[in-house]
């Protein structure tokens, strides 16, 4: 059996990793089972034998694969049968890199004391140490005010937005790895925070409940919140 460790939260079946979500999603895409291992960040040597200290960590049989484009990468080379995750799309880099340098830090901006909060114990002190030094002022600080900065983030979403209104999925008529990237930022907040990013009226809040339906409802029955 195949195995991913992912990232986990006090309660180990709240798996709240945006670069997890990727794969998790992808795998189901491929057709392929998979055991979902919870890791924490203070685990570090849970993971070692992949040689690095970051989840997702994908193990298939003898081989060992780390970093969400990696394992996409060899997803598609090694399964080349199954439904492909349309890699070669001229926009996935830009949507990877968008997604990473401007979607998620937003997000941080509004969840990171959410995500505080649903560590686990052993976790707390070194995710506030770190992302305190990252952010430069305490998580308290950061958060303050988010409900007035959420504009903010709905004119960061336009680009998405209009595309959506065009297309199904961000990758065009099916999902594609592009869509799953976008949608890990979503499911991260959602399962981690109760806070309300989207309106019901959205075409991107239409395009989540399509990706959570996506897979028989896989990412729509994960722990979470109906936000």
């Amino acid at each position: 059996m195949r195995k991913l460790y992912e990232l986990a939260g006090a309660d180990e079946n709240r798996r709240f990793s945006p670069y997890c979500w990727r794969i998790r999603m992808s795998l189901a895409h491929k057709g392929l089972a998979v055991d979902c291992l919870p890791w924490h960040f203070t685990e570090k040597e849970k993971i070692g034998f992949s040689g690095q200290e970051r989840v997702p960590v994908l193990v298939d049989g003898e081989k060992t694969v780390s970093d969400s484009w990696e394992i996409a990468k060899y997803l598609e080379t090694e399964y080349p049968d199954s439904p492909s995750l349309q890699l070669e799309n001229g926009e996935v880099f830009f949507i990877k890199f968008w997604t990473e340098t401007v979607l998620h830090p937003e997000l941080m901006k509004l969840l990171v004391l959410d995500i505080y909060k649903g560590l686990a114990a052993k976790d707390q002190s070194y995710f506030r140490e770190s992302r305190e030094k990252l952010l430069g002022k305490p998580l308290e600080e950061v958060v303050k005010g988010r409900e007035e900065r959420l504009p903010n983030l709905q004119k960061l979403l336009t680009p998405l937005r209009l595309t959506l209104k065009k297309q199904e999925y961000i990758a065009g008529e099916t999902p594609g790895f592009s869509d799953y990237i976008v949608f890990g930022a979503f499911q991260w907040a959602r399962c981690i925070s109760d806070f309300s990013l989207l309106t019901a009226d959205d075409p991107i809040c239409g395009w989540r409940e399509k990706m959570l339906d996506l897979h028989d409802g896989l990412a729509g029955k994960a722990v979470g919140y109906t936000v």
